[in-house]
């Protein structure tokens, strides 16, 4: 089976409520579990560290009227492993849209790590609590505890499916980064690396059908963006050899940010279809499964069942100053970044 109709079974299953797909064996990817579970535990004897607060207003020297940008979703969007909160992905974007949009960001980040999709229904609970300070922009990161916890994949993109269509529903607009590659885990060998690599692109490229479905749009985050994890993964993975590094969030972050701009209408680069990047207009299911093969791949919605799948050209993002103390989620930002 292709892999665009096994994301499509996947999708379909979630949209009508079907059971779960039985892509691997349960006793395939309890091993798995296993397997990820020891890594986290031996390799490299570390331990990540909580991640740091970074709500608070980016950007503060522009005018104007203050872009609200809101992250949910597990601890990569969490930034667990980094130890500054300019470090954090969330950080990093708030900083980086706000010298792109010459607009002041308030961030708010909701993610929880270790969550998984069925958490994503009290994160969005929690960002609309108050609505007159409903996001402008979402970006959603989740994924990888699906994987590692056998949790179905029809229910995994279920719930991604409700989370984007009531922020939708809201007003927001959604950015989600779909399921990382767990097979870039260094402690993972083969063949539970090769199934652990399927199991990923399977669930992302399933994500991105329903994202796309319900109006939001992708950019898949694959082997966490790049071979220069391959390359180098002693700097691009953080202390437990897990959780990225530093600069393994800001390579993130960095092909995130042009798709955070592009859906708020502040990105520079003209709208337009480059045949020599390779992008295209596509079948929803195809476009899926191809962003599931190359990391930093946007889908995004044209008239169904089409899909736009692009490649933008990434901007290098650094550390932002360090953030404030966490604000109150029912008043203005105040403190300053």
């Amino acid at each position: 089976m292709s892999r665009a109709r096994v994301a499509r079974r996947i999708a379909a299953g979630a949209a009508y409520g079907g059971g779960g797909l039985g892509l691997l064996g349960v006793a395939a990817v309890g091993v798995l579990l296993a397997e990820v579970q020891l890594a986290k535990r031996t390799v490299g004897g570390g331990v990540a560290p909580l991640p740091p607060a970074a709500d608070g207003l980016y950007g503060r020297g522009f005018d104007g009227v203050p872009l609200r940008l809101a992250l949910l979703g597990d601890s990569t969007a969490a930034g667990q492993g980094v130890r500054r909160a300019g470090q954090t992905p969330g950080a990093l974007l708030a900083s980086g849209l706000a010298q792109v949009a010459e607009r002041s960001v308030e961030l708010r980040n909701v993610a929880l790590p270790g969550a998984r999709s069925d958490d994503l229904e009290r994160q969005v609970t929690l960002l609309l609590a108050h609505p007159g300070r409903v996001p402008d922009v979402c970006v959603v990161m989740i994924g990888a505890n699906d994987v590692t916890h056998r949790m179905s994949p029809t229910q995994s993109v279920r719930y991604l499916s409700e989370t984007v269509r009531r922020l939708r529903d809201a007003g927001a607009e959604v950015v989600v980064g779909t399921c990382p590659d767990l097979g870039t885990i260094e402690p993972v060998y083969q063949p539970l690396r090769w199934l652990a690599r399927r199991l990923s692109r399977q669930l992302a490229a399933a994500q991105t059908i329903v994202v796309v479905e319900q109006g939001g749009r992708t950019v898949s985050l694959g082997d966490l963006l790049g071979p220069e994890f391959a390359a180098n993964p002693r700097e691009m993975f953080g202390a437990d050899n897990y959780h990225p590094s530093a600069e393994g969030y800001a390579t993130a972050a960095m092909a995130v940010l042009p798709s955070v701009c592009a859906v708020l209408g502040v990105w520079p680069e003209a709208e337009r279809l480059e045949a020599e990047r390779r992008e295209g207009l596509l079948p929803v299911a195809q476009a899926a499964a191809e962003a599931a093969q190359e990391a930093g791949t946007e889908v995004t919605g044209a008239r169904a069942p089409w899909a736009l799948l692009k490649h933008r050209r990434r901007r290098r993002l650094t550390e932002s100053a360090p953030a404030p103390e966490p604000a109150d989620t029912a008043a203005p930002y105040e403190p300053g970044v």
